[in-house]
């Protein structure tokens, strides 16, 4: 069976968008961000995808993601109310919306990844309610050289006593990004 990723990017001030939600300024670098080794690696290991409301909402037309998302597999969102319209689905991304909770998502993303892993890619809950619940395996963190000022901090309410890491990987990337890799020891 694969892991379960967290993953986020976060600015040099630990914020995981400015306080409007907006993500451009840890992004400022996503077409040269999916020609690297770091994602390409992502998507040939994952299997399934978690991606909570507000980041499955963040596409300006949810049936882009068939043609033009990076991970083309089943997509679970975790949400309390699913779309009045499903999006387009092609070749092997699906949609599937979970409002039963964090434990539900991950379990079915995990039977339709198989052997392969599960990336939690979106939304500051979906990554803390995946953390909390001791659900995840690795955190893949990249830090970008900005400061935002206000905004979320990522670690807000996770319990730092019950979160043990241990390093795997620091990979320097282009932009001055940097890519954290961590196993979450139990």
């Amino acid at each position: 069976m694969g892991k379960v990723l967290v993953g986020a990017a976060i600015s040099l001030d630990g914020l995981a968008s400015d306080p409007q939600g907006n993500l451009d300024a840890l992004y400022p670098d996503l077409d040269a961000l999916r020609e690297t080794e770091v994602l390409q690696e992502s998507i040939r290991t994952t299997g399934a995808a978690i991606l909570g409301r507000r980041a499955y909402d963040m596409a300006e037309d949810p049936d882009l993601y068939a043609d033009h998302y990076e991970y083309q597999v089943p997509l679970f969102i975790l949400t309390h109310r699913p779309p009045a319209r499903k999006p387009r689905e092609a070749g092997g991304l699906t949609f599937t919306y979970v409002t039963d909770g964090i434990e539900s998502a991950v379990r079915q993303a995990r039977a339709a990844a198989g052997e392969r892993d599960v990336t939690v890619v979106g939304g500051i809950s979906t990554f803390r309610q995946c953390v909390n619940a001791g659900l995840a395996d690795e955190l893949h963190l990249d830090i970008v050289p900005v400061l935002l000022g206000a905004g979320p901090r990522l670690w807000d309410g996770v319990d730092p006593a019950a979160l043990r890491l241990e390093r795997i990987a620091v990979v320097e990337m282009a932009n001055g990004r940097t890519h954290l890799r961590y196993r979450i020891v139990r």
